[in-house]
């Protein structure tokens, strides 16, 4: 009895030690010269992605390379450049794929109307198939007139 609690305990502050030294790898530390970078350092590694991980803020991974780019986000504020510029850099430099909200150009307008161009085409063929299978199952004025006449004759007992 008294080994099974202490495995369960065990096991719990296993769980407890690995979830949280996780989270404390994606804390770079940094200390900033006026209030107001901090805020807005972490507004910005919020709205980047990492290009590692690929659905993770660059504020949620554990990846190298998003260190290496929170740690340029932080020089880059600390240097004076505004929110625009850095993300300017960042989009310059590893392309719109950085930011969670791509802006609508010419070569990123099909990430923005796909999906609704997917929803059309599935309405569509659903419509299509929906109103085929309802004209297969229509009866031309002849065959109704045929089926009539076979409903209506007596049948022989064999």
């Amino acid at each position: 009895m008294i080994n099974r609690y202490l495995t369960s305990v065990t096991t719990i502050l296993i769980v407890f030690v690995l979830a949280t030294g996780t989270a404390v790898l994606a804390d770079d530390d940094l200390s900033f010269s006026q209030t107001p970078y901090e805020s807005r350092y972490y507004r910005l590694i919020n709205e980047l992605r990492c290009l590692v991980c690929q659905n993770q803020a660059l504020a949620d991974s554990n990846a190298e390379l998003a260190r290496d780019l929170r740690l340029k986000t932080h020089q880059l504020i600390e240097s004076g450049e505004s929110d625009e510029s850095i993300v300017r850099f960042m989009v310059d430099r590893y392309g719109d794929f950085i930011l969670y909200r791509p802006p609508l150009r010419m070569r990123t307008i099909l990430l923005w109307i796909g999906p609704a161009l997917m929803l059309a085409l599935g309405l569509i063929i659903f419509v299509r198939t929906t109103r085929r299978t309802h004209q297969d199952l229509t009866l031309s004025t002849g065959e109704q007139h045929r089926l009539k006449a076979l409903l209506n004759t007596p049948q022989k007992d064999k």
